[in-house]
């Protein structure tokens, strides 16, 4: 039996956060993990850069079931004192659109930064070692049984993730220990994750993959993003389509303003005083890629006859069905590809449960759950990384 202060359950971003500020704080540490190396899902996010933070984070970008429950910890440790501890380790960075940061080289700088901050504190890191039980005593605080040691804690941090990227380990232990303590967990779904289609409109689309247009879409509840959509072999992605993802329940349609920045009827008028002679459907080529059109006219989105017409001999009643398509184009997907290509889980520990300061469990003295395991979500854009952070550096402070 080993004897630490401080065990955690989960070897990524936010239990190497926790981690390295508990040890700071002169506790003992010990952070056990499945897998084969720390912070697997870092070192891919990315595309192997790691978007490790938005300069632009509020808590109005995380989704929620209490919307308040996220402030505490972002307002504690922000995406500036992140940065400042990136800065601080020498690490090259640059910035993207919508206030998004990336390694100039690889996210394991990123990674780096975390398993020094951990050496310096003094933690210790035991990989593949699988939990096998969990159990509180009245005099020795927690017990745990894994595959390797047994450990006694003061403190147990759970910071096992979610359900995302099985391959990479992903468990449902978090929510296993939150219940076996009487803790709610709010049913989980796949995030940040493409659609795929039904199969007429994968026939549709056959011959598309590959192809990105910028636009904005918008769900059935009326949350837009403006953003890139991509089109794949299995449906659609790109950063638009991830996004609202989060927002989408099945069923339910999408709606993409094909033309965000311009109006179509205005656009058309304009052709029609300058390139007449010219058909509907060269001319929207100059706007959208040609196979993308032509899918459009195919599945009669756009009638045959109207596309071929010249411009100048389009009605009114044609031009505005035109406009109102590629303006409000809608579509319904089949579903996502769930948890294998997801980013993050929606939904989890509820955090009624926990203290929005120091995420301690209400019911249980001394049970901490941080990072994914807790029903907050962030966008897409580096958010969710930092609620990694925010809440292991708020927890490490208190355990």
């Amino acid at each position: 039996m080993i004897t630490t202060d401080v065990l955690i359950i989960g070897a990524g971003a936010a239990g190497l956060m926790c981690a390295a500020q508990a040890g700071y704080r002169g506790k003992s540490v010990v952070v056990v993990d499945m897998g084969k190396k720390p912070a697997r899902k870092v070192l891919i996010s990315g595309g192997g850069r790691c978007n490790f933070t938005n300069q632009g984070t509020t808590p109005n970008h995380f989704i929620c079931q209490n919307p308040h429950f996220v402030k505490s910890a972002l307002s504690r440790f922000s995406a500036d004192d992140f940065i400042e501890l990136v800065e601080r380790h020498s690490v090259n960075y640059h910035h993207k659109t919508l206030g998004q940061l990336f390694c100039d080289d690889s996210a394991q700088d990123i990674v780096d930064v975390l398993l020094t901050e951990c050496d310096w504190a003094g933690v210790s890191i035991n990989l593949r070692t699988e939990v096998l039980s969990v159990r509180k005593d009245s005099e020795r605080g927690y017990l745990v049984k894994t595959s390797d040691k047994d450990y006694q804690c003061q403190s147990l941090v759970i910071a096992s993730g979610g359900l995302t990227m099985p391959k990479l380990g992903a468990s449902p232990i978090g929510y296993k220990i939150a219940e076996q303590f009487g803790l709610n967990v709010l049913p989980t779904i796949a995030a940040l994750v493409p659609f795929t289609l039904h199969d007429h409109d994968k026939k549709r689309f056959e011959g598309l993959s590959g192809i990105s247009i910028d636009c904005q879409v918008t769900s059935e509840k009326g949350i837009s993003f403006r953003e890139n959509i991509l089109f794949t072999h299995r449906g659609l992605s790109g950063p638009a389509i991830l996004q609202i993802s989060s927002f989408w329940q099945a069923g339910e349609a999408v709606t993409i303003n094909l033309l965000p920045e311009s109006n179509l009827n205005e656009i058309i008028n304009n052709w029609r005083e300058q390139q007449p002679q010219k058909s509907l459907k060269n001319l929207l080529a100059t706007l959208f890629p040609k196979r993308f059109v032509e899918a459009l006219i195919n599945d009669e989105t756009i009638a045959t006859t109207v596309a071929d017409k010249a411009i100048n001999q389009l009605n009114h009643d044609e031009i505005d069905n035109i406009a109102g398509e590629i303006h409000a184009w809608q579509i319904k997907p089949n579903g996502t590809e769930g948890y294998r290509t997801a980013e993050v889980t929606l939904g989890g520990i509820n955090t009624d449960e926990l203290s929005s300061k120091t995420f301690e469990a209400k019911k249980s003295k001394s049970l901490y759950f941080i990072g994914e395991a807790v029903d907050v979500t962030g966008w897409l854009g580096g958010y969710n990384f930092q609620w990694c952070w925010s809440s292991g550096w708020a927890c490490g402070q208190a355990v």
